[in-house]
């Protein structure tokens, strides 16, 4: 009985459960690394005020897709470098404000 409760929970607990958190891209001016904003929302322990935070986590863009301005998800990785330890996993809201960066260097570099 023990042999076929284990069988059971065993598919369920494969593959290691990642972090994963969603925040706004603030810089792409690396070559394949976003730098993503993070807010936080906690309650003061004392005076029970929602208080507001923001972290910078640098992540890895392999297609370099993400632009400033987007909402993505990012998950937990090994070590890439000094200070990236994330990944993008996915581009949750494309942002208007990139949309209008490509089209004024399209113009630019239409215009040389």
């Amino acid at each position: 009985m023990t042999a076929t409760q284990e069988a059971v929970q065993a598919p369920a607990t494969t593959g290691a459960r990642r972090n994963e958190k969603v925040g706004n891209v603030v810089s792409t001016k690396m070559q394949k690394t976003i730098v993503v904003e993070v807010e936080m929302r906690k309650a003061h322990p004392k005076y029970k005020r929602i208080v507001r935070s923001t972290k910078k986590f640098y992540a890895h863009d392999e297609q370099s897709s993400a632009r400033t301005g987007d909402v993505v998800r990012i998950r937990e990785t090994r070590p890439l470098s000094k200070l990236k330890r994330w990944s993008l996993e996915e581009i949750v809201r494309r942002s208007s404000l990139g949309q209008i960066e490509d089209a004024a260097q399209a113009k630019t570099a239409a215009a040389k």
